[in-house]
């Protein structure tokens, strides 16, 4: 398996393209890791993410609490069409992602803060939602 959190990551990602909802909002192209600043709009960046090493489970598994963050970017309309992204999204992730490779063992529900671009000539809307789980590997 790959790092924790690239595995997770991919699990996300999967979700998130295989939404309807989602992918009537944001192009497929636009959902992606990495940078966590827009360079087209709307878009979902994944980022942030952190692995907390919980320790070793029955038959030689690994367990793992992990973190990350889904960056939802928007121009400025009323903060509707990020909100509406950030609800598309919530609905594609209100269960824990199947992954190849490991088990979800717990999921805690996505958690999202809104905030406005520091620079307000931008004028864009950004989301910041939360994903915690912990997983297993090494079946």
């Amino acid at each position: 398996m790959l790092e924790p959190t690239v595995a997770f990551q991919d699990a996300v990602a999967a979700a998130l393209v295989a939404s309807p909802e989602v992918l009537a909002l944001v192009p497929v192209a636009h959902v992606r890791a990495g940078s966590t600043r827009p360079d087209k709009t709307p878009c979902i960046i994944l980022a942030g993410a952190q692995t907390e090493y919980l320790g070793r489970a029955p038959v030689s598994q690994h367990v793992a609490r992990v973190f990350l963050d889904l960056h939802i970017w928007a121009i400025e309309d009323g903060a509707e069409t990020a909100k509406a992204i950030g609800m598309a999204v919530l609905q594609a992730l209100i269960d824990a992602p199947a992954g190849a490779g490991f088990a979800v063992d717990d999921y805690a529900k996505p958690r999202t803060i809104w905030l406005r671009d520091p620079q307000p000539d931008l004028s864009y809307v950004h989301g910041v939602m939360t994903l915690e789980a912990v997983i297993r590997w090494g079946f």
